[in-house]
């Protein structure tokens, strides 16, 4: 992709996509994403955030689960977007496997959590990513990830088919 082709995201447009709000919101930009393909984001990870309070309040590190809970929001985002689809307030996103999950390095307050995610495969609605984070070019975390887009009102039904 080309420099022209990259196409970003603030907040509030993040905020468009995605029904999360503080303190669960864990994308604070998209730096570039293609269509049916690959999006990368940032997450800023400061001192204020909540889970700081108790994980750990001698040595703060951000814990495992929010680092897959943001390549997840990353990974929702670039699926909305690919389907051209604006989520409304019956559309529910369910995590259906995490697979490979890796942790290889602590992030800190003051870390940009950058977040790489690419789509495997689609198939009958349910959605395949590789998923990565990194601090400084330095690997985070890595998994492979599965969801799916549900109506909340009828759980059997795929959102956007």
């Amino acid at each position: 992709m080309n420099t022209s082709e990259k196409k970003s995201l603030d907040i509030n447009q993040i905020k468009e996509y995605l029904p999360h709000r503080y303190p669960l919101l864990l994308v604070d930009r998209v730096l570039e994403w293609e269509s049916g393909k690959s999006i990368v984001a940032i997450k800023n990870v400061t001192a204020n955030e909540e889970f700081f309070n108790g994980h750990f309040p001698h040595k703060p590190v951000m814990p495992g689960v929010f680092m897959i809970e943001a390549l997840a929001q990353t990974a929702a985002l670039l699926s909305f977007l690919t389907m051209n689809l604006k989520p409304d307030d019956s559309s529910v996103v369910y995590f259906l496997g995490i697979d490979g999950a890796r942790f290889k390095r602590p992030v800190e307050p003051g870390d940009q959590l950058r977040m790489e995610v690419e789509i495997l495969r689609n198939a009958r609605g349910i959605w395949k990513y590789k998923a990565t984070a990194s601090v400084d070019g330095q690997t985070a975390v890595e998994a492979e990830l599965m969801c799916t887009m549900r109506s909340a009102t009828d759980a059997s039904q795929p959102v956007g088919q």
